[in-house]
């Protein structure tokens, strides 16, 4: 009997959770979150597949505590899963499971341990990433390895753009895998540590752009915190701007004038630190406007940036 605690939240926990059913896996209970109502949910529901399919479930804050570890402890599971569940699993959990606890990582291990791997991969201009099953130690994704997918990512790729290809890849490399798993012959290989980090949670304010940056390294951030996150923000004419969409322009001529912000033959552009943006999508005060509706309002002028 193939029996598992499944520990998921997010479009990946709700893909792979799909895996696990497909192939026949006994999962007697799932471990998920309670929604926050301060958080923008645009993800599917892994509660939601859980009462489809009878599933019982719980979403404890903490799933450290000796309550939760004795209902666990008692369903005898040979396999734990991870998918994208936000809490650490400590070694009293981690020990539960005969076969072992295994985690889906949101990048090429050992690249981009810990949180957001996604939008860390978009800010450092990583040209692909991708999902990584292994199986989990008391540190954060640095367990051995049992399947990779990769993904490419695209020069104007968002965040949720790639964050969709990684779920794909999540399901592939799962589904691929998981027949060796069940039966007890899992491929590992040990990562190297050495050729990757670890990052930690992104906050809004680490939104804001520094200008006296590139216009790639702008594009990159831009696009790494693109809506549904919050988005790349800035100050214009004493008001709050948020940057939602930008291009690379050919322009190389920025970087002998202030970063500043105008409207050209009805195309907004932004001159950054070295190189010039053009600015697809961008809201003034809470609004959002192009760029004629810009240039009628406030002319067609230059204006610096005030952060």
């Amino acid at each position: 009997m193939n029996r598992a605690v499944v520990f998921a939240y997010h479009n990946v926990g709700v893909r792979c959770l799909n895996v696990l059913l497909a192939h026949g896996v006994d999962i007697a209970l799932v471990v998920t979150h309670r929604d926050n109502p301060k958080e923008t949910i645009w993800f599917d529901s892994v509660a939601e597949l859980a009462a489809l399919h009878g599933i019982p479930t719980i979403t404890p804050d903490n799933p450290n505590t000796p309550e939760v570890i004795a209902q666990i402890k008692a369903l005898q599971p040979e396999f734990f899963f991870s998918f994208y569940y936000r809490e650490m699993l400590k070694r009293e959990l981690l020990e539960i499971p005969k076969r072992g606890a295994l985690n889906m990582h949101g990048s090429l291990l050992p690249k981009y341990r810990g949180r957001v791997p996604v939008n860390w991969a978009i800010i450092h201009g990583e040209t692909e990433t991708g999902s990584t099953l292994h199986y989990m130690t008391e540190k954060p994704d640095n367990g051995d390895i049992v399947a990779q997918q990769a993904v490419p990512i695209l020069p104007n790729d968002t965040a949720l753009q790639v964050f969709q290809k990684v779920t794909v890849a999540a399901e592939m490399a799962l589904n691929d895998v998981l027949p060796a798993l069940l039966a007890g012959k899992p491929p590992r290989t040990k990562q190297d540590l050495s050729k990757g980090g670890y990052f930690g949670g992104r906050k809004a304010e680490d939104g804001v752009i520094v200008w006296s940056q590139s216009a790639q390294q702008i594009h990159n951030l831009v696009r790494a915190v693109a809506p549904p996150y919050p988005g790349a923000t800035t100050q214009l004419l004493g008001k709050p701007m948020r940057i939602l969409q930008t291009l690379l322009t050919d322009c190389t001529a920025a970087g002998k004038e202030p970063p500043a912000f105008y409207v050209k033959e009805g195309k907004a552009y932004a001159i950054c630190g070295s190189g010039v943006l053009r600015m697809i999508r961008f809201e003034l005060d809470g609004i959002e406007m192009n760029a004629a509706e810009f240039a009628a309002k406030y002319g067609a002028e230059k204006f610096e940036f005030s952060v």
